[in-house]
């Protein structure tokens, strides 16, 4: 019996998981060999899709970044602001997006501006 109520317990969490509409968004210092293998260093905004539900954004700045995320319907806004005085090194940003089937846009806006990708690849 105890064994029932596991897998069924088990089975119920896989479930609730799945139809999670739950979005991860995170910047990531480790960064995959697959993906900077594909990031354009002279790109200021890039997107990098796995083919599965995540995607990488790549933003060049010489500011630090503070980054938002909110979702709507099947749209995700993604806010990066930059926040410190102007530096002369560029530094990179990798930012992972956990992101469900039904987010199909993703809008990225650097300082409030609505910014285009510079370079979309898939891995």
């Amino acid at each position: 019996m105890k064994k029932i109520c596991f897998l069924f317990s088990f089975t119920i969490s896989i479930l609730i998981a799945c139809n999670s509409t739950t979005i991860n968004f995170i910047e990531i210092s480790k960064i995959p060999r697959d993906v900077q293998n594909n990031i354009d260093a002279k790109s200021t905004l890039q997107l990098i899709n796995d083919g599965k539900n995540s995607s990488f954004i790549v933003f060049h700045s010489k500011r630090s970044v503070i980054s938002t995320i909110e979702a709507e319907g099947g749209k995700i806004k993604i806010n990066l602001d930059e926040v410190s005085p102007q530096d002369h090194i560029i530094e990179q940003h990798v930012y992972k997006l956990m992101k469900n089937p039904e987010h199909e846009i993703i809008d990225v806006y650097i300082n409030g501006k609505s910014t285009p990708f510079d370079v979309v690849t898939g891995l």
